[in-house]
């Protein structure tokens, strides 16, 4: 049977109009006790009907039917009396043409008053604190001149802006003229006296409307959790409209109490690029994770950064550090003695190129789960220095993974990149061999459990294209694009880490063997012309204008489009949301390790043109540069 789904404005107006009914017989009944039939049952009909009529008509006229209960408020309680109060006031002269208001009580006008306006506020405030679940936020003093704004999106982050925006502080800079909203049930509703015009996509009208009552808004405020289209095109209204465009924190960011200020933010790029949140299996996180002995290599880079923090809030036995890098091992390190000052944790430098090193540190730490995300990832540096990127990311990965066969680690995890997928430059190459090497030892060993998990670019990261661009913005411009038709795929740190961790704790019942290679979904290529037009947009600059873009052709090694999966590898989706499996046979591991033994005594002799031949003969999609590209870069 079909659910029947009530029209909110129309059980309101019911509810209300019943009141009016119930509010004039009882006030009769007040003022006349049990005499009450015996005087007045001449008009009781009528006039209830009477003032029933007249309270319909002027509760519609007031828009009571729209204020949203969840949300009442003494600005609602002012306009019920003022509309109470008018009823009142036409219903009286109306019974008195009819019935010279012989037998009406003039002192049942006002008990009426009394009645219909404790029989209208009273529900509505018994709802809003059985929702709050306390009496906060009632007060709503008179707005004094700020800065006009539309809100997008009329739910409870909105309520709470609204409510504070209300009240005698300092922090209180803003005046909500308006919301919009996508849901048909709000249009038309209101919030604290504050009205929902109409959908997103009508913000041009909206805006006018409220031009032509003297309201017109300076800034437009994201009141939920951005989603990038959404974001992107809130970001051509406003600029069509001359809007700034900002955001709310998220609502459990808001801060508690009458003093705290709620923070309006500016729209960041992650916001422009973000997609809808993807349901997290948080507890299988937490079983892989929780009492275990953990090991991150890279810790001090971006993602090994992030590793480390998401790792620290499920509680592991004891969390080690590992990198080359001193500065980054440091101040990931205090971020951890400030944040989990209870964990137990190693600060380890050292070198994954080094198989020594990591033997020492493993017996040392005896980790139960390693994470490697320790890599040579920029690749014009990479095509420039190819022998480095080999001793790092394929000799680094090869004496991660014996290691971890050897000790007899229960779980690795290695960290790749979409540009191992068809790879043209010496990065992805390197990149794509570590990958076979884990896949391979995988497939041939019952012990240790080897898993790899691709993905593109991560936001914010060391080398990436947005640092550039904001270095670019600082100093004036121009931003530099190496090619207008040039697409990446781009995820927000946490979210990439949130998927590696997701993936990791994929049950290895749910896969027949190890040495998986799981690539996370990315959503849709973003074209980076595009990133770099919004993100002047975002300066408050317009582009081409006030901030150029040069084109500066594409670098050594650059793809146009990168890609996720090999053309002979089938996509595969797993139990988990955001993660799909790039099924493959792996290579044979004895014909790797051979080629491998090769390539890194090429790679330490320094004999460049053999170590890039090998690189293309283990990953024969790759085409090395020849000799006058490389010369351009230097190497």
């Amino acid at each position: 049977m079909a659910r029947i789904r009530l029209n909110r404005p129309y059980v309101a107006a019911i509810h209300d109009l019943i009141m009016a009914a119930v509010s004039f017989a009882l006030s009769l009944y007040l003022r006349l006790g049990d005499a009450m039939m015996d005087q007045v049952s001449g008009y009781i009909v009528e006039g209830t009907a009477l003032f029933t009529v007249v309270c319909g008509v002027v509760f519609w006229r007031l828009r009571f039917y729209r204020a949203l209960w969840r949300y009442a408020s003494i600005t609602d309680l002012v306009a019920l009396t003022k509309g109470v109060t008018l009823a009142i006031v036409i219903f009286v002269p109306l019974l008195f043409l009819l019935t010279r208001l012989e037998l009406y009580p003039r002192s049942a006008a006002v008990i009426n008053w009394f009645v219909l306006l404790a029989l209208l506020g009273g529900p509505r405030f018994v709802y809003r604190v059985i929702k709050d679940r306390g009496f906060g936020g009632f007060t709503r003093p008179v707005q004094n001149k700020r800065v006009p704004v539309l809100l997008v999106g009329a739910g409870d982050a909105a309520e709470v802006f609204i409510r504070e925006m209300a009240r005698s502080t300092p922090a209180a800079n803003y005046r909500v003229v308006g919301l919009v909203d996508d849901r048909p049930e709000l249009i038309g509703a209101q919030i604290h006296g504050v009205r929902v015009f109409g959908p997103t996509n009508e913000i041009a009208i909206v805006v006018d409307k409220l031009a032509r009552r003297g309201d017109r808004p300076q800034r437009l405020i994201l009141t939920e959790p951005p989603d990038g289209e959404v974001v992107r095109q809130l970001l051509d209204d406003a600029d069509a409209l001359g809007l700034t465009l900002a955001r709310l924190p998220r609502l459990t960011e808001f801060k508690s109490g009458v003093e705290a200020a709620i923070e309006v933010r500016p729209i960041a790029i992650e916001d422009l690029l973000g997609r809808p949140q993807t349901v997290l299996d948080r507890a299988a996180m937490q079983t892989l994770i929780e009492g275990r002995r953990v090991m991150v290599t890279g810790a001090g880079g971006t993602i090994g950064a992030e590793l480390v923090r998401q790792i620290a809030a499920y509680r592991p036995a004891h969390l080690t550090l590992f990198d080359n890098g001193e500065y980054g091992l440091y101040e990931i390190d205090a971020v951890l003695a400030e944040r989990h000052p209870e964990l137990s944790r190693s600060a380890v430098l050292g070198d994954v190129r080094e198989r020594s090193r990591i033997d020492v540190v493993f017996g040392r730490e005896r980790p139960d789960l390693v994470f490697h995300a320790a890599a040579f990832k920029h690749v014009p540096m990479v095509e420039a220095n190819p022998n480095e990127g080999v001793l790092t990311n394929v000799l680094g990965t090869r004496n991660l993974a014996d290691a971890c066969r050897a000790s007899g680690i229960e779980t690795m995890v290695m960290i790749s990149t979409d540009k191992a997928v068809n790879p043209t430059s010496v990065m992805g190459a390197t990149k794509r061999i570590a990958e076979l090497y884990c896949q391979a030892l995988g497939a041939a060993d019952g012990g240790t459990r080897f898993l790899t998990v691709r993905f593109g670019n991560v936001l914010g990261s060391t080398g990436s294209v947005v640092p550039l661009f904001q270095r670019q913005l600082a100093n004036g411009g121009p931003l530099t694009v190496t090619h207008p038709d040039m697409t990446r795929y781009f995820m927000t740190v946490r979210e990439a880490v949130e998927l590696v961790l997701q993936a990791s704790a994929i049950d290895r019942r749910e896969h027949r063997r190890s040495g998986e290679i799981f690539v996370l979904e990315m959503g849709d290529p973003v074209r980076i012309i595009d990133l770099a037009r919004q993100m002047i947009r975002l300066a408050g600059l317009r582009p081409d204008e006030d901030v150029d873009i040069v084109f500066t052709g594409a670098r050594a090694g650059e793809k146009l489009h990168e890609e996720l999966f090999h053309g002979f590898e089938t996509p595969a989706p797993t139990m988990r949301a955001g993660v799909l499996l790039a099924t493959s046979e792996p290579t044979d591991l004895g014909t790797l390790v051979r080629l491998m033994n090769e390539l890194v005594a090429a790679a330490q002799a320094r004999r460049t043109a053999e170590t890039l031949a090998l690189i293309a003969r283990m990953a024969p999609e790759y085409a090395p540069l020849d000799d006058a590209e490389r010369a351009s870069v230097g190497a």
